[in-house]
């Protein structure tokens, strides 16, 4: 086979490259190695599809951490505005929520998957499911071993994490073998575990609401759900990178009130009232009161001392839930061995995009708009490849 492109991967990243081969006139194979395309999107979407968020560009890019830099001419030409843009034109109304999150009205992945697939298959797309990749234009499918000799390729494989739905990461020692050294890759956007004692299990699927989440210099007001493997939820995702290197954990239980205010209510209790019923009387129950009573017996009798013990709760974790499990992967392709274009400085003619890069960011629709930009980026840069060539 030899179309113009081979793209390799059929996530957001993998299938925006091919509509921006397709829209220059390539004709193009896309390769999947599970029986479905973009099965981790269709998860994502489970639970609201977040596309993008609505927010300016700097702040937007600065959720890039390291990458914001490289990232930025990228995220320039495909921000958020483009995202919203291009759902719309994919037929896909879109809102934003109180946050400035943007999702789709439906809320679900699968109505915006099944028109631009569609779309994309009416353009002339070449999609083939059950093609697992092993280096160059080499593929073990259904049918036996096959070769692609094509113009450009596109590796758009994603990360590590979810491995069932695509993205094991798998690819990284085929790059290892002609040379690229990816970034190791580790958890993004991750739970933690906690060594709970037994009474904790009762609370166990219980969301800890009216809480500042505390690690390193950072503060968050946001939600986190205790579970038998510990803590998970928004409110630990968007902490995990600080948490994944090294900063504790602390919980604000009174993030309305100053230490000096929550002293004052504590002092005003009756002093033989036993710990157990002063912080009910506080306020505390449910996962909140269950987080005292299982890292902070006994309350300390000075109200000063007691105050800044339940606005700075630590809560000990033991490390990261397995990188399986998280959202998305840190690691991946460094800048230093791609080209501006995305190009692999190895591989003349192959580009990569998507979660295969080394950057990372917080949920909230940071994740899809860089995956469909770096897509973009790179489709594009293939086209200009194939170009070259054929000039």
């Amino acid at each position: 086979m030899a179309p113009d492109a081979l793209v390799v991967g059929a996530g957001p990243a993998g299938l925006m490259a091919a509509d921006r081969l397709l829209a220059a006139g390539c004709s193009v194979l896309l390769a999947e190695a599970k029986p479905s395309p973009a099965r981790k999107l269709l998860m994502a979407g489970k639970s609201g599809l977040n596309v993008t968020k609505d927010e300016t560009l700097d702040a937007f890019i600065s959720n890039y951490y390291e990458a914001s830099d490289w990232l930025r001419p990228m995220l320039e030409a495909f921000g958020p505005a483009h995202v919203q843009d291009w759902m719309r034109a994919q037929g896909q109304k879109v809102f934003t929520g109180s946050s400035g999150r943007v999702f789709p009205k439906s809320m679900k992945a699968s109505p915006l998957l099944r028109h631009w697939l569609a779309d994309l298959r009416a353009r002339g797309l070449d999609l083939r499911t059950r093609w697992r990749w092993r280096g160059g234009g080499h593929f073990d499918t259904p049918d036996g071993p096959m070769t692609v000799t094509p113009e450009a390729t596109v590796l758009a494989m994603g990360g590590a994490s979810w491995a069932r739905l695509g993205s094991d990461g798998a690819w990284a020692g085929i790059l290892r073998e002609v040379g690229v050294e990816p970034a190791p890759f580790r958890p993004a956007n991750m739970g933690f575990r906690v060594d709970w004692s037994e009474p904790m299990a009762r609370y166990f699927g219980e969301p800890l609401k009216g809480v500042a989440l505390i690690a390193g210099d950072r503060s968050l007001r946001a939600e986190a759900v205790i579970s038998a493997r510990g803590l998970e939820g928004g409110g630990i995702y968007a902490l995990s990178r600080s948490l994944r290197d090294g900063a504790g954990l602390f919980v604000d239980l009174f993030p309305d009130l100053s230490a000096e205010a929550l002293t004052d209510r504590i002092a005003r209790r009756p002093a033989r009232e036993s710990a157990a019923n002063r912080l009910r009387k506080l306020g505390l129950a449910g996962g909140r009161l269950a987080l005292v009573q299982e890292f902070l017996r006994p309350l300390p009798a000075d109200p000063r001392d007691a105050a800044q013990a339940l606005k700075r709760l630590p809560v000990p974790l033991s490390g990261p839930r397995p990188m399986d499990e998280a959202i998305s992967t840190a690691g991946g392709i460094r800048r230093a061995d791609l080209t501006d274009e995305l190009m692999l400085r190895a591989l003349p003619g192959t580009f990569a995009a998507g979660e295969m890069l080394d950057w990372e960011a917080p949920t909230g629709g940071y994740l899809l708009t860089a995956c469909l930009a770096t897509g973009r980026w790179a489709g594009d840069g293939a086209v200009r490849f194939i170009a070259s060539r054929s000039g």
